[in-house]
């Protein structure tokens, strides 16, 4: 009963106006923030990660998932709706990063968290959390299906081989010069490449790669 009383006193305290505390919209605040962070760990560390083993975007995923969650949920107050949401993919199809290109692949899963992110943050009260999480569950086993089915439907004539590299004579980050290195080294028309097991000791990694047979 204390406590009941004690957070209707600072619920009630204003500083210039301002509330020193919404208990209501912060509980609706971290939850959302909980459950959007879950779902963005589940498509970059459980499914990219897995699957690329890329380290460079990790911290850029996460940090762009974060700062738009926060942006669109804070200035919803100000009718921040579907213009500012399609204005950050615009953004973010325009900016390339001065340092390096991203390749396609990860440019995709940039979208992919900003979207969620933004669909987390503006799903008004009118939407359920069923809802919210049927949506969130939807667009995790999409993204896993087409991983797991990526380049599977082909006709036959796609085969695949693994190659052991030293780490120290390769550049893992840069996708296109890699491709190229290997194409050379193999002789064969390489589609595509995934990134497997790093031997620290050994320093070497793992690379399967797929090429196109005569």
């Amino acid at each position: 009963m204390t406590a009941f009383i004690l957070l209707q006193i600072i619920n009630e305290i204003k500083i210039n106006g301002i509330n020193l505390i919404n208990i209501q919209e912060f509980l609706q605040l971290l939850i959302r923030f909980v459950f959007n962070l879950v779902v963005i760990i589940i498509v970059i560390r459980g499914i990219y990660y897995r699957k690329r083993r890329k380290k460079d975007f990790l911290f850029s995923f996460f940090a762009v998932s974060t700062v738009v969650f926060f942006l669109c949920f804070l200035l919803e107050s100000v009718k921040l709706e579907l213009g500012f949401a399609l204005g950050l993919f615009a953004i973010f199809g325009i900016i390339r990063y001065r340092t390096k290109v991203i390749p396609i692949r990860e440019m995709t899963y940039l979208f992919v968290v900003i979207g969620i992110s933004v669909i987390n943050a503006l799903a008004s009260k009118e939407i359920s959390y069923a809802e919210l999480l049927f949506t969130n569950i939807a667009l995790v086993v999409l993204l896993y299906t087409l991983e797991r089915l990526n380049y599977r439907l082909d006709d036959g004539t796609i085969k695949k081989m693994t190659l052991h590299e030293k780490i120290d004579t390769i550049d893992l980050s840069n996708e296109e010069e890699l491709k190229v290195y290997l194409s050379d080294k193999t002789r064969l028309n390489i589609i595509r490449y995934t990134l497997g097991k790093i031997d620290y000791n050994a320093q070497t990694v793992e690379i399967v790669v797929f090429y196109q047979s005569e």
